[in-house]
């Protein structure tokens, strides 16, 4: 389903700012740094190899669906607080990055697949999925990307990256998706 950008879409955006950094793993709301015990992703695994880094696009051979087929390294998700869809400004710079991407691939189509930890109902869940997608999908048309290039995508919870049952794995499995199609 491809969305169009409307009055509320260019609001949103105009009240997008910050950083042009971004990170893979979620950041708490404080202001230190993550830990170098985390079992998440390491920043110098194949990301490091391939070129692809904070900032950049992942190349089209590299997307994935989170289902295993890619390294869980690349830079390829935007990561959100609980019960929120809003576009964190550490996730801009890979936003926008990817916007470049396509912008200057006008053949490639991606789909911003959008997912819910655990918590709360099945339906919410799919709701919530969708409208963070949907957030990542209207930040990229703001920065020049044609609509029909993304497509915007809900699995809920259907597809956790973590399985367990704390915040941690919670905050790894509330997040948005880049996969080419």
């Amino acid at each position: 389903m491809i969305k169009r950008i409307s009055f509320a879409a260019l609001a949103f955006a105009a009240g997008l700012s910050g950083c042009a950094t971004t990170a893979e793993e979620p950041q708490s709301t404080s202001a230190t740094a993550p830990s170098s015990t985390s079992s998440s992703p390491s920043s110098t695994g194949t990301a490091a190899r391939s070129g692809v880094g904070p900032g950049t696009a992942v190349p089209p051979s590299r997307f994935g669906t989170g289902s295993g087929n890619v390294s869980p390294d690349l830079k390829r998700s935007v990561y959100f607080e609980f019960d929120k869809y809003d576009v964190k400004p550490e996730y801009r710079g890979l936003v926008e990055a990817n916007a470049r991407w396509l912008k200057a691939n006008p053949k490639a189509r991606l789909v911003i697949e959008g997912n819910a930890d655990e918590q709360g109902s099945r339906e919410y869940n799919l709701a919530l999925g969708q409208k963070r997608a949907e957030s990542v999908s209207k930040m990229m048309t703001l920065l020049g990307v044609r609509a029909e290039q993304v497509e915007a995508i809900s699995y809920g919870e259907e597809r956790p990256r973590s399985d367990g049952h704390d915040e941690k794995a919670w905050s790894q499995n509330r997040r948005s998706d880049f996969a080419q199609r």
